[in-house]
């Protein structure tokens, strides 16, 4: 079957998320993708919203945390403080999902404002709980096309952190887990170095070349001693992902493209 770098974007992450690991999903690519994951390879993995719901298992994607869809699927929804409190803040969480606007060589990402804090040259939707799940999860996964726009030498702002300055420096923010350990896009798979945790590209999707990712990316970009090409979607993959952009396109009304 052909695909898109987009559906390939989206299967490569689905598949970085365990069986049986309890994930806290943001809204958008990391909650198609987290449910792509349910969907296929990681049946038993507990989605956990931010307004609630624990367990949700939506048959569209929820158009945001208030979406009704995670609710009436969940195994339980308690309070908003209780999911930030006891699940993220107690260590409870595996996994956090999210989504950036733009993201640096250590992780640390920007979802505020693009230009100057107080003149900003376009206002993006804001936090949301993304700080704390970035800073208080077991490990942290991030999805984003990849562009020079999105991937930036120096962020305008600094929103959710992710390894800091690099090195030890989560370590001496005394940030609790792993950090980010993933950025997965459109062109490659990127993780932390050793030592440095600056992300360098340890695999490449099928078809792209360094080139590519090296025009698409705002620093000098680094590349891991054995990158490895990315396996490509599998027919399962692709129909369940296609099914679900599609039931989510009919709920709400869009086009199919569009979910």
């Amino acid at each position: 079957m052909t695909y898109t770098t987009n559906e390939m974007m989206t299967v490569a992450a689905a598949r970085r998320l365990k069986n049986g690991s309890v994930c806290f999903v943001g809204i958008g690519l990391p909650s198609k993708a987290a449910n792509l994951a349910r969907l296929t390879s990681s049946p038993d993995v507990v989605l956990i919203y931010e307004s609630g719901p624990i367990g949700a298992k939506p048959s569209v994607l929820p158009l945001s945390i208030g979406d009704g869809e995670l609710a009436e699927t969940a195994d339980t929804v308690v309070p908003t403080g209780e999911i930030f409190r006891y699940w993220l803040q107690g260590g409870r969480i595996d996994v956090g999902f999210l989504g950036a606007a733009q993201v640096d060589r250590f992780g640390n990402i920007n979802t505020t404002v693009v230009g100057d804090y107080h003149s900003p040259k376009v206002r993006l939707p804001g936090a949301g709980g993304a700080p704390e799940i970035a800073g208080s999860a077991k490990s942290v996964l991030i999805i984003l096309k990849q562009s020079a726009r999105s991937f930036v030498d120096k962020l305008d702002f600094i929103t959710s952190v992710g390894h800091g300055e690099g090195g030890d420096s989560r370590k001496r923010l005394g940030l609790p887990g792993a950090g980010p350990v993933g950025i997965i896009t459109d062109l490659c798979i990127m993780e932390p170095e050793e030592g440095t945790h600056e992300f360098v590209v340890t695999a490449l999707h099928p078809g792209v070349t360094r080139e590519q990712v090296v025009a698409a990316t705002g620093w000098a970009i680094r590349f891991a001693d054995n990158v490895e090409q990315t396996a490509e979607p599998t027919e399962v993959e692709l129909t369940a992902l296609r099914d679900l952009e599609a039931r989510t396109a009919a709920a709400h009304g869009q086009a199919p493209g569009e979910a």
